[in-house]
């Protein structure tokens, strides 16, 4: 049975793999029966083959070039292979389908899974998807923020760690919450996954690494951006698939990517090596410039004022 409410509506973003939309058979074998729709730019040739797929209503097609001219791509590339006009073109989609609240996907995840401390990080793949959005709704209507994400497999890499393990100066770690355990990553972004709603738009910005370069810059001017860690989507390897911007990547490489990001948010952003099995070029963000820091409620203080009266 279908919980959510008709205001809500699953958006897969795909271009150029209409025999591939791995999204769409994990929405299903996560229990999705609510609104699904797919987003096709006018310049994706194999869109009469996603109609015949998924049926010619539940496939929208954008202008891409007129998205493209109406944002910040970060390049005079003229390189139109990317995501970014299909984000920002989900806001009037929405509008158009009557629909005020959605969930922008990329077409490459196999399933989501729960990833809690309790079941000490194991996972369990979500059965009940319905009802797992119903609870994301609320709290993303209640906390305020702008978007909220699902969490991907590489935050959660180095585990999680006890709130009362101490620097050798005695002091808990920073980030962490004594007697508690948790996951050790920054929650102030949104990647991959996007919950959004009409009534409260923004602007992706950047033909490349859209996602980093829109909560930098959104963020830095106080509007929240969270990731949710609970739930993990699982996506294929990066750039293992053909099509979509894949081929962008491959032609301008993670050095135009993440200098994208520093051209928005030079104060703060800046590039550097991802160690790894895998080592390249990446962005890195100091949060304490990029977002207004949230400070914790324990240490509130009781200010008394002196003023005398008169």
């Amino acid at each position: 049975m279908n919980l959510l409410p008709d205001i809500f509506a699953v958006f897969i973003l795909t271009h150029g793999r209409p025999d591939n939309v791995i999204t769409s058979k994990a929405l299903q074998k996560c229990g999705y029966t609510g609104k699904l729709f797919f987003i096709v730019d006018n310049e994706d040739k194999t869109a009469d083959i996603y109609r015949k797929n998924f049926g010619a209503d539940r496939v929208i097609v954008f202008d891409k070039k007129a998205e493209a001219d109406a944002c910040d791509e970060g390049n005079n590339f003229d390189e139109r292979r990317t995501i970014t006009m299909a984000r920002n073109a989900c806001f009037g989609i929405a509008e158009r389908l009557g629909v005020t609240h959605f969930l922008e996907l990329d077409d490459d995840y196999t399933d989501f899974r729960f990833k809690l401390p309790e079941t000490n990080n194991s996972l369990f793949i979500v059965k009940d998807l319905d009802a797992m959005l119903l609870k994301f709704l609320l709290f993303y209507e209640a906390s305020g923020a702008i978007s909220i994400a699902f969490a991907q497999n590489g935050d959660f890499i180095g585990g999680m760690d006890a709130g009362e393990d101490k620097q050798g100066d005695g002091r808990e770690r920073q980030g962490h919450i004594r007697g508690t355990r948790y996951y050790r990553f920054s929650k102030r972004k949104c990647m991959n996954s996007f919950f959004c709603s009409t009534e409260r738009p923004f602007r992706f910005v950047g033909a490349m690494n859209e996602d980093v370069n829109t909560y930098c810059s959104e963020g830095s001017r106080g509007r929240l951006f969270l990731t949710i860690p609970s739930i993990a989507l699982n996506q294929k390897q990066s750039q293992s698939q053909s099509g979509g911007i894949t081929e962008m990547y491959l032609r301008f490489g993670t050095y135009c990517k993440s200098f994208t990001t520093v051209m928005m948010m030079p104060s703060s952003v800046k590039v550097s090596m991802l160690r790894s099995n895998n080592p390249r070029i990446h962005h890195s963000i100091d949060w304490a410039r990029t977002v207004p820091c949230i400070v914790r409620e324990s240490y509130r203080k009781t200010v008394t004022c002196g003023c005398v009266d008169g």
